[in-house]
C-alpha cells in the first residue's frame, strides 16, 4: 500500500505538485454508547476529561482519515493537501466526523 503524505498546508514542503486530482473525503457517523454516556454523565458532575468521548473522537478521526486516504490512493495520489476536519450532529446521540482535502501527486524538489 503506497504512503500518502498529509498536510493542512497548500503544499508539502520540499516537493512540487505535478498533478491535481481533486477533492477527496472520508466520513464516519458514530453514536454514543449507553455505558460510556452514563459514565461520562457522572464525570460531568465531578469534572475532568471525558476519556470515553476522547477515545470515540480519536477512533472517528482515524477512520475518516483512512477513508479519505483510500479515496486518494484510488485516484493515484501520493499526497493530500489542505486537509480539514468537520463535525456535525446527525441525530440526538450520533455525530459525523468528516475529513476532506485535495488529492495531488507530488515530486521531491
Amino acid at each position: 500500500m503506497s504512503q500518502i503524505q498529509l498536510s493542512n498546508l497548500e503544499t508539502i514542503p520540499g516537493t512540487k505538485i505535478t498533478k491535481h486530482l481533486g477533492l477527496v473525503q472520508g466520513n464516519t457517523v458514530r453514536a454514543k454508547h449507553l455505558g460510556r454516556d452514563i459514565l461520562s454523565g457522572l464525570k460531568n458532575i465531578v469534572g475532568g476529561e471525558l476519556h470515553a468521548y476522547t477515545e470515540l473522537l480519536t477512533e472517528s478521526r482515524q477512520q475518516s482519515t483512512s477513508r479519505m486516504m483510500d479515496e486518494a490512493r484510488a485516484l493515484g495520489a501520493n499526497a493530500i493537501i489542505c486537509v480539514r476536519y468537520s463535525t456535525s450532529s446527525v441525530s440526538p446521540g450520533a455525530s459525523e466526523l468528516y475529513a476532506y482535502g485535495t488529492a495531488v501527486v507530488v515530486e521531491p524538489l
